[in-house]
């Protein structure tokens, strides 16, 4: 015989698209979509309202809701932002479960004996997560997690969702079989003419092994109401954030970070007794007018205090100097760690790391004179240019993500050894002495015999290839942009990467 556990999950609609807003500064009931590899991962209810729906392509979002909202999904800001409601919630209901950013699980007994019944454990809940501002959110309790969660999502007319004991196999049976099984088997049950829940408990449990596996079985086990997982309460992690309020509000950025350190201070020490090390932290600011600035920030190797301070420094001070007045008097700051890794992770070597450590400790050193962006480590970015493709990214910072798949029009391996910041004017010309054109179809006019840089005494030309055209944004005629690469080898030997475009000839980079 199996045995239920009574089970409340707390459920909060559409959190993804409140967390993403509030970190905006937008009104979350408007038209918003948050987009994930082109297409929408969530949206407000307002845009369900147009016709948005998850999984739509971005366009198809776009054209259905005119007036649509676009931001990115950020899956490290949905766990971030509901990191602060598990917490309250903890403080009301212990042994919380968290399920997803958004949705919560506990188990019943306890809440239930402490408030009474279901429904005033239901009310306390609700209560809490207000008070938390959440607004909208929803309680579902029934006989396993699977079922408390279904109650809680298709609960209408009141916030509160109850399935009585044993009543989970017919709640469950009229919902969509899509809730327990993944795309390819869902489809090959609505082949079968299996399309809800209670028809897939039908079938005998058996067969059902036999055909899907263990996932299937799993998914029979949910479909019949005989769910067997149990709620793991998380266990809370310690608090390491650290958060400081001004009064009156500061409004000089020394004064601020001078008042803060203490605060740092506390932030690197808490991590330091926990034997960790902090790589990522967020740093949160508020002004007196209303306006929040929060910005994450990486470490090349661990945080200390002062260098803790230099982020909140930075981020605070942008091109101004330490010593210039702020825009609006800050009245709180709050440090909370994005990474943590264990001390051990991050020793020295047998021999020590003498090198590294003195061009560690100059840069940063370099960097905390000359602000954020005063020290600078080349990367690789994506482009078809190769000026497009030199990234310069602050000392501490991860590089851009290149995206991936092909980039129509880009070189192949063995790219030139030098690159130049701006191309530089040169001049290709034919035997007639005139400049060598390129006609639309990208045919060359006529074979260039004499190169030169701008300025300088033409000289002949050993070989050349080409050329290839690269087109960027052909859809969009006042962003558009067309150029044909070509090669040449000078008198030289020396051999070039030259553009073509509207204005003429360009060296792009050479090969040295």
């Amino acid at each position: 015989m199996i045995r239920h556990t009574r089970t409340i999950v707390l459920w909060c609609p559409d959190w993804p698209v409140l967390a993403a807003a509030r970190e905006a500064g937008i009104d979350p009931a408007r038209p918003i979509a948050l987009i994930e590899g082109g297409a929408v991962h969530s949206c407000s209810a307002a845009a369900r309202r147009d016709g948005v729906a998850r999984g739509l392509r971005l366009r198809e979002a776009q054209y259905r809701s005119p007036d649509l909202l676009v931001l990115p999904y950020d899956p490290v800001l949905d766990h971030r932002a509901f990191e602060p409601v598990v917490r309250g919630v903890e403080q009301a209901v212990p042994a919380v479960q968290l399920v997803r950013p958004g949705t919560l699980a506990m188990r019943a007994r306890g809440p239930v004996r402490y408030y009474g019944g279901e429904a005033q454990a239901a009310s306390a809940l609700l209560d809490t997560v207000d008070a938390l501002g959440v607004p909208g959110a929803k309680i579902g309790i029934a006989d396993g997690p699977f079922a408390a969660e279904q109650a809680a999502r298709t609960a209408l007319r009141s916030p509160v969702g109850v399935v009585p004991e044993g009543g989970s196999a017919e709640f469950l049976a009229p919902l969509p079989v899509s809730l327990v099984v993944d795309q390819r088997t869902r489809t090959l049950l609505l082949r079968l003419g299996v399309r809800t829940l209670g028809e897939l408990a039908a079938l005998p449990a058996a067969d059902v092994r036999r055909r899907f596996g263990p996932a299937g079985a799993f998914a029979h086990e949910r479909a019949a109401g005989r769910e067997q997982s149990e709620v793991a309460a998380r266990t809370p992690p310690p608090e390491f954030e650290v958060e400081q309020r001004f009064e009156p509000p500061i409004d000089r950025i020394d004064q601020l970070a001078f008042a803060f350190r203490v605060s740092a201070e506390r932030f690197i020490d808490r991590i330091r007794e926990s034997r960790l090390v902090c790589t990522a932290l967020r740093v949160e600011l508020e002004d007196d007018r209303g306006g929040h600035s929060g910005r994450s920030w990486l470490h090349p190797r661990w945080f200390t205090a002062s260098e803790v301070l230099d982020r909140v420094r930075w981020q605070l001070q942008g091109a101004g100097s330490a010593e210039a007045g702020l825009a609006a008097a800050v009245t709180r700051v709050r440090i909370v760690p994005e990474r943590l890794d264990s001390t051990g992770d991050h020793e020295p070597g047998l021999w020590g790391g003498g090198p590294d450590e003195r061009v560690h400790h100059a840069l940063t050193r370099v960097q905390g004179l000359l602000g954020h962006e005063g020290v600078a480590t080349p990367a690789v970015g994506g482009g078809r240019l190769l000026v497009d493709r030199q990234v310069l990214v602050p000392w501490g910072d991860r590089a851009p993500a290149v995206r991936p798949g092909p980039w129509p029009g880009t070189l192949p391996a063995r790219a030139p050894a030098s690159v130049f910041d701006e191309a530089v004017p040169v001049l290709v010309r034919d035997a007639a002495g005139d400049s060598v054109t390129i006609d639309e179809r990208g045919a060359i006019g006529s074979p260039p015999v004499g190169f030169a840089l701008a300025g300088r005494q033409l000289a002949e030309v050993r070989a050349w290839a080409g050329p290839w055209p690269v087109v960027e944004r052909w859809w969009d005629p006042e962003r558009a942009r067309r150029v044909h690469r070509f090669q040449l080898v000078d008198h030289d030997g020396c051999a070039w990467l030259l553009l073509r475009d509207a204005e003429g000839w360009w060296a792009e980079a050479r090969y040295d």
